[in-house]
C-alpha cells in the first residue's frame, strides 16, 4: 500500500508538471524502472564519473559509450551561487586556467561540451559512478542539481557510489580497482529517489551560498541513496580556519606530516592522504597549500633548496611549531584569502571559524 501510494503521488506530480493524462504519466514512470539497469526505452544510457582514469577503466570493463568525465575540483576556488550555469562555468574556467591547470579556451570548451552532453541525455538513463570522498560528493550534488532543474525523473538515474571495497584496507577510489571489480560494484547500484534529488539540491545551495550556516544541516542529514554527502560536508567544514590555531585541517595535517619526518611535498602529499579517512586531495592542490604555508606573511614552512617542487626539501619554521603547539593563530598573523564554495574568506579576522569541540562552524 505504501509503495503504491508513493507511486501514485509521483504520477500526479508528473501530470501537474507535464499536463499528461494519468495513463500517459503512469506509462512513462513504469518504463522508467529500466533506469535501474541504466537504460531508457530506446536503450540510450550515459555513464558519468569523476575523471579520466575511471573513464578508462569503465571502457576496459566494456560499458557502452558515451562515458562522461565530470572534471572540476570544486573544493578549490570560487563556486558562488546566484549565477546561471553558463556564468558559473566561466568562473570555474577562469579559476582553473589561472591556477595553471589548463588553457582558458580548452577548459571552457570542455565545460561546455560536458553540459551539452548532460542535457542531451536528460531524457535517457544515467548511471553515476562516484566515490565517497569530498571531491566526488561535490560533483554528484552539482550534477544532480542540474538534472533536477532539467526536470529529469529521479527513477531514470542510478548511482554506483563506493566508499570501500573488499580487500582494500584504505580505499582511495575507483582508480584502484580492476575493470571487473568496477562491474561488481553494480550489485550495490541504487536508483535515485525524489528525496535524494531534493537533498542534492539543498546541499548544492548550501555549498554555493555566501553564508555557510547551511553546511551543518547537510552534515547532519541522512540518506540511504546519497550515503556519503553528510560525511563529505562534515569534512568540508573542517577546511575553515579552526578556532584553536587558525589552520584548516589540511594545513594542520601538512604541518604534522613535516614534523613527523616528511621532507618533500611528494612525501607530505602521501602522508596527508594516509591521514585522511577518505583521501580527496590531488597532489597539485596539496602542493598549492604547502606553497601557501611557506609564502605566508609569517611562514610556517621554509624551503631548503631549489629542486623541482615535488622533491624540494622543506621543514617547519619556529612559527610553524608555535602554531602546532596552539601558541599562535595562523590566520590572525598571516591573514587568509580563500574561497570555499560560495564563501570568500579574507583578512585576518574571517567571520567564520571551525569549532573542533562542537564539530561545526561558528561566527568568529
Amino acid at each position: 500500500m505504501t509503495r503504491d501510494a508513493a507511486f501514485k503521488r509521483r504520477v500526479r506530480a508528473r501530470m501537474a508538471r507535464t499536463g499528461e493524462s494519468y495513463s500517459s504519466a503512469r506509462a512513462h514512470l513504469d518504463s522508467a524502472g529500466a533506469a535501474r539497469s541504466g537504460a531508457d526505452r530506446t536503450g540510450r544510457v550515459l555513464h558519468l564519473t569523476n575523471g579520466d582514469v575511471t573513464v578508462g577503466l569503465l571502457r576496459e570493463a566494456g560499458l557502452t559509450e558515451p562515458i562522461l568525465p565530470w572534471r572540476d575540483v570544486l573544493h578549490d576556488g570560487p563556486v558562488p551561487g546566484g549565477l546561471t550555469d553558463a556564468e558559473l562555468r566561466s568562473v570555474r574556467a577562469e579559476f582553473i586556467a589561472g591556477s595553471g591547470w589548463g588553457s582558458l579556451t580548452a577548459v571552457r570548451a570542455s565545460f561546455d561540451a560536458r553540459e551539452e552532453m548532460l542535457a542531451a541525455y536528460s531524457d535517457a538513463g544515467l548511471v553515476l559512478w562516484f566515490e565517497a570522498d569530498l571531491y566526488d560528493q561535490l560533483q554528484i550534488i552539482q550534477v544532480l542539481d542540474q538534472l533536477r532543474r532539467q526536470g529529469v525523473e529521479p527513477a531514470m538515474v542510478s548511482l554506483v557510489s563506493a566508499g570501500e571495497f573488499p580487500g582494500i584496507a584504505h580505499f582511495g577510489g575507483l582508480g584502484q580497482l580492476r575493470p571487473d571489480d568496477l562491474l561488481r560494484l553494480r550489485t550495490d547500484e541504487v536508483a535515485l529517489t525524489a528525496d535524494a534529488l531534493d537533498l542534492a539540491s539543498r546541499a548544492w545551495a548550501a555549498f554555493t551560498a555566501a553564508d555557510p550556516s547551511g553546511l551543518a544541516g547537510i552534515a547532519g542529514s541522512s540518506s540511504p541513496v546519497l550515503r556519503y554527502v553528510a560525511e563529505a560536508f562534515g569534512r568540508l567544514m573542517q577546511e575553515y580556519p579552526a578556532r584553536s590555531d587558525g589552520l584548516s585541517l589540511t594545513q594542520r595535517r601538512i604541518l604534522l606530516s613535516v614534523e613527523d619526518g616528511a621532507n618533500t611535498p611528494s612525501e607530505v602529499f602521501a602522508e596527508v592522504g594516509r591521514r585522511e579517512r577518505r583521501p580527496y586531495l590531488g597532489d597539485t592542490s596539496c602542493f598549492a597549500v604547502i606553497e601557501g604555508l611557506a609564502n605566508a606573511r609569517r611562514p610556517l614552512l621554509t624551503w631548503l633548496d631549489d629542486a623541482p617542487l615535488p622533491s624540494r626539501g622543506l621543514r617547519l619554521t619556529a612559527a610553524g611549531r608555535e602554531v602546532l603547539a596552539g601558541h599562535s593563530d595562523h590566520v590572525a598573523e598571516s591573514g587568509i584569502d580563500r574561497w570555499i564554495g560560495g564563501v570568500h574568506l579574507t583578512g585576518s579576522r574571517p567571520p567564520w571559524r571551525y569549532d573542533e569541540r562542537r564539530e561545526t562552524l561558528v561566527p568568529a
